[in-house]
């Protein structure tokens, strides 16, 4: 299990921010996110055995949010 900070953008209001940690969370293998609009930030928790941090930012960049990995 891994924790890290990364940076999203495209968020402009707390909808996102729901949208953004709605789909986070949905995604096999993480077990916590927490998303922030300011500073623009997701803290996510996951198993890297499940997933990769590649395959959580092409989950939000379907929604047209951009994580940095």
């Amino acid at each position: 299990m891994t924790t890290q900070k990364y940076t999203v953008s495209g968020m402009t209001c707390s909808g996102c921010v729901r949208t953004v940690e709605k789909i986070l969370k949905n995604q096999p293998g993480v077990s916590e996110v927490s998303v922030q609009l300011e500073p623009g930030e997701a803290e996510i928790s996951f198993d890297e055995s499940t997933t990769s941090a590649e395959k959580l930012a092409a989950s939000i960049g379907k929604m047209g949010y951009e994580m940095t990995v």
